[in-house]
């Protein structure tokens, strides 16, 4: 694989279509729901602390990734991963990681834990990152900084 980089996005790239077709063909909704969240404006990613994320290899968008402000909890301190998506043909190639792992190490500075919610083969990757199950009605998983990490120490 050709060298890969982890981008901000501050506007939806025309690929986003790539991804939402591969997405729907497999069954996912949750990308249309980014694309529509964000058209209408009531998802940007543009909170404190929040952004949008895309993977690119060889200048080509093959991964995504959000992180918002948990709206799920009443506590701003708590952020939520949301939309990840890798193309299959670039799944298990560190793609996901590397969306994750960026994503956190932006998140540190504005959150103390952040959640998601999965209920897909997915589990086993976000438990192998080293989220952990929790019992609650919005997530299944979350991450705990511990304050070295917060600080950015």
């Amino acid at each position: 694989m050709s060298a890969m980089e982890i981008i901000e996005l501050r506007t939806l790239p025309d690929e986003i279509g790539v991804l939402l077709s591969e997405s729907e063909r497999s069954g996912f909704r949750f990308l249309r729901r980014l694309v529509t969240e964000w058209e209408s404006g009531r998802n940007r990613f543009d909170g404190r602390g929040e952004g949008l994320f895309g993977a690119r290899v060889s200048g080509r968008l093959v991964g995504i990734c959000g992180l918002n402000i948990d709206p799920y909890e009443n506590d701003m301190a708590v952020g939520r991963i949301r939309r990840l998506y890798v193309l299959d043909a670039y799944r298990r190639m560190g793609v996901g990681r590397s969306l994750i792992e960026h994503v956190a190490c932006f998140a540190r500075l504005n959150f103390r834990q952040l959640q998601l919610r999965s209920d897909t083969a997915a589990v086993r990757f976000y438990e192998h990152l080293g989220f952990q199950a929790i019992v609650s009605g919005s997530a299944t998983h979350a991450w705990s900084f511990g304050e070295a990490e917060r600080s950015g120490a």
